[in-house]
């Protein structure tokens, strides 16, 4: 769907049109969208987010890089001639996972010789395609179960074979697949990576290093057919490697690598283990020769699709940034602040991945809650801050919220000082009791967080 038609819909979703409105509202990504949206500059920054949450909808990307045209299969920028293939096998791993197997089926049909998608949610059962629900963020024998099914599907595969994947955010927890199937040193030792702070550069390198299924194994796996990668990048800067840790990206790190991390921060000692059980990635570059590993939607595409959207409602819109990050904190401040100094009439734009420094291990909330409730504290009349998870989950239900002095007066309203639950990492909690988030749902997208700074 264009922005136009999102301005149509928009246009047809205001008060004055009653149950077509709920009708219609009813399609959209964000479902409490008619109980917040109850000022114009409400319905701006809302209609704004719908159409981010538009541009990576999973459907709508494979629906430009996967057609069907008897047997030309258009994929990701190649024709390909089926008469000429022999097995076709599609994986999808990660938070896109379930629409992506059910596009693939729909499209496909009986041409799918096998089939896996591993997802952090329940999916419906496909004809074709074995479908997994797997734990996250910490992997689980449902993940490892998940993983050995797509090795499976991979295996005795010829050079006239087709493998396709689709490759998103919450592929790393999902591909767990240790030497030993008994292990679960995963587990603590990504707990002890996290708790010190590590990159998560440093924790993909150690992920790599930990698994069958990671860091170009499944392009190895597949060898020697004709691999296909379409990649949902969650990760800020969009290095293919670092996403759901490079099923099928020739990896650049070796064991001594993720040894020196380990090292680094103490984390066999922390987790009181003698060893753990690395596993070299595969150099070979004979695995790679035939693979194609292809972005397909980053969040530079939400930020496109909001940019077009402010522009067609009357807004000076401008993007500052695709690689946000820093403390949740700080940042809430600093787009409180930026949009206090824009003139009337403008929509900013950021995407990336804050950090929150836990202060209270009981509180609950994510980082866009965090951020909110930061910026709480500056906003002023005609201003509004909506940081929101692009999968609809800012570590819990919630996938963000609204910050504008509405929302402050819903806390007064109720005796509540948000202060007090900012300073506990408690966000979840505060905006439970004044109302203000934005519910979507799981979305089937991911892409970073992403943020909206509007001034009416």
């Amino acid at each position: 769907m264009g922005t136009q038609q999102w301005l149509k819909r928009w246009e047809r979703g205001r008060p004055s049109r009653g149950k077509v409105r709920d009708k219609l509202i009813v399609m959209m990504k964000i479902q409490n969208f008619n109980e917040l949206a109850t000022t114009d500059a409400r319905r701006a920054l809302l209609s704004i987010a719908e159409a981010g949450y538009e541009a990576i909808d999973t459907n709508m990307v494979l629906k430009k890089e996967m057609t069907l045209d008897g047997d030309r299969l258009w994929l990701a920028g190649e024709t390909v001639d089926l008469s000429t293939v022999g097995k076709i096998v599609f994986i999808a791993i990660g938070k896109c996972g379930v629409e992506a197997g059910a596009f693939a089926e729909a499209l496909l049909g009986d041409r799918i010789a096998a089939g896996v998608v591993v997802d952090v949610k329940a999916g419906p059962e496909l004809k074709h395609i074995k479908t997994f629900c797997g734990t996250h963020p910490l992997p689980s024998t449902e993940n490892m179960h998940a993983a050995e099914a797509i090795v499976a599907a991979l295996g005795g595969l010829t050079e006239k074979d087709l493998a396709i994947f689709v490759i998103s955010g919450g592929g790393s927890t999902l591909l767990f697949l240790p030497e030993d199937p008994a292990s679960r040193e995963e587990i603590p030792i990504m707990q002890a990576l996290i708790a010190a702070g590590a990159t998560i550069q440093d924790i993909n390198t150690i992920r790599k290093h930990l698994s069958r299924a990671r860091g170009g194994n499944l392009a190895k796996a597949a060898y020697p057919a004709r691999v296909v990668s379409l990649i949902f990048s969650d990760v800020v800067g969009d290095e293919l490697s670092s996403i759901a840790s490079g099923p099928t990206v020739k990896d650049q790190t070796t064991v001594e690598d993720a040894a020196a991390v380990l090292a680094k921060f103490n984390v066999l000692k922390t987790c009181n283990l003698e060893k753990c059980g690395l596993i070299e990635t595969p150099k070979e570059d004979k695995y790679f020769e035939n693979v194609s590993n292809v972005l397909v939607v980053s969040n530079r595409h939400a930020l496109e699709g909001m940019k077009a959207a402010a522009a067609q409602l009357g807004f000076a819109a401008e993007i500052r940034g695709s690689e946000l990050t820093g403390e949740a904190d700080d940042v809430g401040k600093m787009i409180a602040d930026a949009v206090r100094a824009a003139p009337p009439k403008t929509v900013l734009l950021w995407a990336g991945e804050t950090t929150v420094t836990v202060r209270n291990a009981t509180g609950r909330g994510g980082r866009n809650l965090e951020l909110c409730a930061s910026a709480l504290r500056f906003v002023a009349d005609g201003e509004e801050v909506l940081s929101f998870a692009s999968d609809g989950r800012d570590h819990g239900a919630f996938a963000g919220a609204i910050c504008d002095t509405i929302t402050r007066k819903a806390a007064g309203a109720v005796g509540v000082d948000p202060e007090t639950f900012r300073a506990a990492n408690d966000t979840y909690a505060l905006f439970e009791k004044i109302g203000n988030y934005v519910m979507t749902g799981d979305t089937g997208s991911n892409v970073s967080d992403l943020i909206i700074g509007l001034k009416i």
